[in-house]
C-alpha cells in the first residue's frame, strides 16, 4: 500500500476500509465511507474555490460533481492499485468484485476516513488527497465537466468530420445487480479502445475518456 503515501498507525482502519460487507457485517468500509465522502467533498471543494476564483458557485459544484463521482474514485483506486488489496468474500472474487467500480470508488472514501482517523488532522490528509488527484486536477476546465466523455467525443470527431465511434460489448461478468461490463470502442482508423465499469454506460464512459485522451495528442 505504499502507493498512498501515508503509513498508519492503526492497520486495522486500514483493513477495515479494505473490508467489503460480504466478508463482515459489522467491521466494514461502509461507515467509513460515509465520513469519507464528506471529506473528500470538502477537501476538494476547498481546492476548487482557491484555484478558480472567478468561477460561480453553480459551475464549482458541477466541476466538485465530476471529481468525486463514482468513475473518477475508481480511476484513483487503479492509480493506487486498490483492486489488489481489497478484502472480498469467495462470491464476490468470482463475480469480479476487486475490479468493480462501484466498490473501488467506495473503498477509495472509505480509506480517506481512516486516515483522518489515524492521525486526526487535515492539514495531514489534504495534501495526501490532492496527490492522488494530481492528474486530474491539472487536466480539470471550468467547461469541461458540463459534458460527459462520450459526449465530448462525439463533438471531437463531428468536428474532425469524423464517423462516430462503435460500442461493442465483449464481456459480462457477475449476476445483475453486481455486473462487471468490458466494452471495446472503436474509431476508424484507429486502434480498438477497451473501457471497464458496473453498468455498460460506465464501460463506454470509461473507453470514451482513454480514446479522448489518445485523441487529443494524435490529431
Amino acid at each position: 500500500m505504499t502507493k498512498l503515501g501515508y503509513q498508519f498507525q492503526r492497520i486495522d482502519l486500514l483493513q477495515q476500509a479494505l473490508t467489503h460487507r460480504s466478508v463482515s457485517q459489522r467491521d466494514n468500509y461502509e461507515r467509513l465511507e460515509f465520513l469519507g465522502d464528506s471529506l473528500l467533498g470538502m477537501i476538494i471543494a476547498k481546492y476548487l474555490y482557491c484555484h478558480f476564483p472567478k468561477e460561480k458557485e453553480g459551475r464549482l459544484t458541477r466541476m466538485r460533481a465530476t471529481l468525486v463521482r463514482q468513475e473518477s474514485l475508481a480511476k484513483i483506486a487503479k492509480d493506487l492499485q486498490l483492486g489488489q488489496s481489497l478484502i472480498l468474500s469467495v462470491g464476490e472474487l468470482k463475480s469480479g468484485g476487486h475490479h468493480r467500480e462501484s466498490i473501488l470508488a467506495d473503498v477509495v472514501e472509505a480509506i480517506i476516513a481512516a486516515i483522518y482517523l489515524d492521525c486526526n488532522r487535515l492539514d495531514i490528509l489534504e495534501p495526501i488527497v490532492l496527490k492522488w488527484y494530481e492528474p486530474y486536477l491539472i487536466e480539470i476546465h471550468p467547461g469541461d465537466q458540463l459534458k460527459d466523455p462520450k459526449s465530448l467525443l462525439q463533438e471531437l470527431l463531428q468536428s474532425k468530420k469524423m464517423p462516430l465511434p462503435i460500442y461493442e460489448v465483449v464481456n459480462i461478468e457477475g449476476d445483475a445487480p453486481n455486473q462487471h461490463f468490458t466494452i471495446h470502442c472503436q474509431v476508424e482508423g484507429f486502434s480498438v479502445f477497451k473501457g471497464e465499469g458496473a453498468s455498460r454506460r460506465f464501460a463506454e464512459q470509461a473507453a470514451a475518456a482513454d480514446i479522448l485522451k489518445f485523441l487529443e495528442h494524435s490529431l
